[in-house]
């Protein structure tokens, strides 16, 4: 009995493993172009988008899971039309406060603080041609093309890793002669109960390259 129960839990995480794996293929993920990369890290330039975002309140994971429903609500037929729109990849998260200089502290931990939640919407739609959301919380905004420095990891992104990965990425920023242009944002690409070790994350941030001073002898 214990030998088949063994096989039969082998085979049902293969089973699961394999779902997945099927899911994440399946699911649209934003447009984007790799300057350069460099193990765990990269920089990358985005196309323009549009997001369909909420402002929550609360710590991180209270604050992820408000906003995910809220804005899953919208996607499953909560809006004017009854329509609904496909779910992409991933939902974005970041501290909804001014944006800091890359010397500043990273404010995105802490109880009651305020927090953005992003869904991206698939790239065939329009500001014209989104449903309108019945929940005036859920808002509609487009996102510019822009250049990201981003650095991967896996696991439950929790606020000791996503520490560790922020100091990692600030310093890979900073070797690769680059400028910080907002908040840190981590990004989750796939659902809840994925297996932890299955679980794709990235600490992303906008960037641009340092200005370099070409005059010589200070003309």
């Amino acid at each position: 009995m214990t030998k088949q129960w063994h096989k039969l839990w082998i085979a049902l995480t293969v089973a699961i493993v394999a779902v997945f794996a099927g899911h994440a293929m399946a699911i649209e993920e934003p447009a984007f172009k790799t300057v350069r990369s460099d193990g765990d890290f990269a920089l990358r330039d985005y196309d323009a988008m549009i997001a369909a975002e909420v402002r929550v309140e609360g710590d991180r994971n209270q604050a992820i899971n408000s906003g995910f429903r809220l804005i899953a609500d919208y996607i499953f037929g909560n809006n004017r039309q009854k329509s609904k729109v496909a779910m992409t990849a991933p939902v974005t998260q970041s501290a909804a406060s001014e944006k800091i200089a890359m010397t500043a502290p990273v404010t995105q931990s802490g109880e009651g603080g305020a927090w953005t939640v992003r869904f991206i919407m698939p790239a065939r739609y329009t500001m014209e041609t989104l449903p309108e959301p019945n929940d005036a919380r859920v808002k509609l905004v487009p996102v510019p093309a822009q250049r990201f420095a981003v650095v991967r990891f896996s696991g439950l992104a929790g606020e000791s890793d996503i520490a560790e990965r922020t100091t990692q990425l600030k310093a890979w920023v900073a070797a690769e002669k680059l400028v910080a242009e907002g908040e840190v944002t981590l990004a989750r690409y796939d659902p809840p109960w994925t297996l932890w070790f299955l679980r794709r994350n990235e600490l992303m941030i906008p960037v641009r390259e340092a200005q370099r001073n070409n005059a010589a002898g200070g003309q």
